[in-house]
């Protein structure tokens, strides 16, 4: 994957292992996210969600942000997300250089996520629903990042 000259490692772009990275990792990622999708769905993620939504809203003067959720049309939007990246999948085991923008995205979404669950978790002094899963969400972003990265 490196050869090293010197002190100095360097990448071998013909080395099919660094494109094969990216895939595993683009993989992780959205099975991360089904698995965290499931998690917060069976966790009851939208009860507790919800009323803070609508508490931060009324702190910023009626702001319409964040949003506000039923089950269902958030888990079927959550569930064709990981059915689109789902299948990209082979253009990340292709290198595809046009995913490497996308993937820089969703590592940022899945290690803040992750963070945002983990932290929540350690204020409340409870496990949240998400939390379950956001270690994996960090593990993946990072990865999906670093091989991003390293993207021919």
């Amino acid at each position: 994957m490196a050869a090293v000259a010197g002190n100095v490692a360097r990448v071998d772009w013909d080395d099919p292992s660094v494109v094969e990275q990216f895939g595993w990792a683009w993989l992780a990622a959205t099975t991360a996210l089904a698995l965290h999708v499931a998690d917060e769905a069976t966790h009851d993620f939208l009860d507790w969600y919800n009323p803070r939504a609508l508490r931060f809203r009324r702190f910023f003067g009626g702001l319409p942000f964040p949003p506000t959720f039923t089950f269902w049309p958030w888990l079927i939007g959550l569930m064709a997300a990981v059915l689109v990246l789902t299948a990209m999948t082979p253009s990340a085991f292709a290198g595809e250089p046009w995913l490497q923008s996308v993937a820089y995205f969703l590592s940022i979404v899945h290690i803040a996520n992750g963070l945002l669950h983990i932290g929540a978790s350690i204020a409340a002094r409870r496990s949240l629903p998400g939390v379950l899963s956001a270690p994996l969400l960090l593990l993946t972003g990072i990865w999906l990042a670093y091989a991003a990265i390293h993207v021919p």
